[in-house]
């Protein structure tokens, strides 16, 4: 008597697959648990690296603080060396002034500079570039420097919506800042953090205070990488246009970090 059609298609299976060699049947098992194995690394290392989407902003600002505390504890030192070119007009190809200078921050000391050459017009260097670098060292004074990071002390901190976004192959938190109190060094703009651990990846804004009644609207922006697994600058970009000096950029690229370190407890 002839079986229903269901049965010989299940009775089919079954024998087409005890019929398969002992070998074939352990290698597609094999194939199977690689396989499985592999989606399961994916999906742990997707989650360990994926940050909730919609973070709530108080622990993304609790993160920040965080870090930059970490930061100012664990960095005891370091030095670099900085690069620094001037444009006028709208010609940012020639640079009318450079300067080469060494860094070095020393934690309860604040930074000095040493100028390693210079080139290009002397009224530049003198009225724009050694006034930037004796503002860098004003404001890395140990009794004020707190004053100038990038804190929920010192800024209204607001999430912008979107969740994690990518800077630069990072994975960011991006925030709008404005700065409880005015200064040519606070900032009122954009932060960008690092969704994994907090430490600043970009900033970009507007000076909140112009640094003198001839200087106009000087717009700021520097990016940050993880040196030693702290953030440090390494490229900056300042124009400004006021009608006595017309339009000026200033670049700057940082190098050659060495950092000295707080060993770990």
């Amino acid at each position: 008597m002839p079986l229903p059609k269901g049965y010989e298609d299940g009775l089919a299976i079954n024998v087409s697959q005890k019929s398969r060699p002992f070998s074939a049947v352990r290698e597609s098992s094999m194939r199977r648990r690689v396989a499985c194995a592999a989606l399961g690394a994916v999906l742990w290392t997707w989650a360990a690296v994926s940050p909730a989407a919609e973070p709530d902003a108080a622990s993304v600002v609790r993160l920040i603080d965080g870090e930059v505390q970490h930061r100012v504890q664990a960095v005891l030192g370091f030095t670099d060396i900085e690069h620094y070119r001037v444009f006028r007009g709208g010609d940012e190809t020639h640079a009318v002034a450079e300067m080469t200078a060494k860094d070095t921050y020393r934690k309860g000391v604040g930074k000095t500079y040493t100028v390693l050459s210079r080139s290009g017009s002397a009224i530049v260097q003198r009225f724009g570039l050694k006034p930037l670098l004796d503002n860098e060292e004003r404001i890395n004074n140990p009794a004020t420097v707190a004053q100038s990071w990038f804190t929920s002390a010192n800024y209204d901190m607001k999430l912008k919506p979107g969740g994690v976004q990518n800077l630069n192959g990072r994975a960011c938190y991006v925030l709008s800042i404005t700065p409880k109190q005015k200064a040519p060094n606070m900032i009122d703009g954009t932060l960008w953090v690092d969704a994994h651990d907090g430490s600043i990846a970009q900033m970009d804004g507007i000076a909140s205070k112009s640094p003198s009644p001839f200087a106009g609207t000087t717009h700021m922006m520097r990016r940050y990488m993880q040196i030693d697994g702290f953030p440090m600058a390494t490229h900056a970009r300042a124009e400004s246009s006021s009608t006595f000096f017309g339009r000026t950029v200033v670049l700057i690229d940082y190098s050659d970090y060495h950092l000295q370190v707080a060993p770990q407890k």
